[in-house]
């Protein structure tokens, strides 16, 4: 089944927005797999700039700094919504570059990592973000795309 989502580019410099969908839609089908589910709930993919990011990080975070991703689950009342995910342009680009990877593969790990949170998943703790990472390392396996964590110190 093919996810639904929203899809809003609210900044420039961000590949075509059918490649944006493409690549949003991998990633989701293939976290569902990897989580062993079927479907998922509507939810919306923001791909905007480090200016919004950082409001929305401060808003909601206390922390006045831009990020690479969010994510804002739906209230529980909130039926057929899972929530929000968006992606910070600038920090995004300079993150693929320093890691030198296509800034696809980083936008669908970025998908993936706040799909999970979406999903109730977590990394405030060693063992949660040592799942999270298993999880977002299968996903993104299943698509292709090379550990995104390999070479990091632990």
């Amino acid at each position: 089944m093919t996810p639904s989502f929203d899809l809003i580019v609210d900044a420039e410099n961000w590949p075509p927005e059918d490649e944006l969908l493409r690549v949003g839609g991998q990633a989701i089908s293939s976290s569902l797999a990897t989580l062993g589910l079927e479907s998922s709930d509507a939810f919306c993919l923001l791909f905007t700039d480090d200016a919004e990011m950082q409001a929305l990080n401060t808003q909601f975070r206390d922390k006045p700094s831009a990020t690479n991703v969010l994510a804002f689950p739906a209230a529980a009342s909130d039926a057929g919504f899972l929530g929000d995910i968006a992606l910070g342009q600038e920090t995004v680009f300079r993150e693929a570059k320093e890691k030198s990877i296509p800034v696809i593969h980083h936008i669908a790990h970025l998908v993936v990592h706040g799909f999970l949170h979406l999903q109730g998943y977590d990394h405030q703790t060693e063992a949660e973000a040592e799942q999270m990472e298993s999880l977002e390392r299968l996903a993104l396996q299943n698509m292709g795309i090379a550990d995104p964590y390999e070479g990091d110190q632990q």
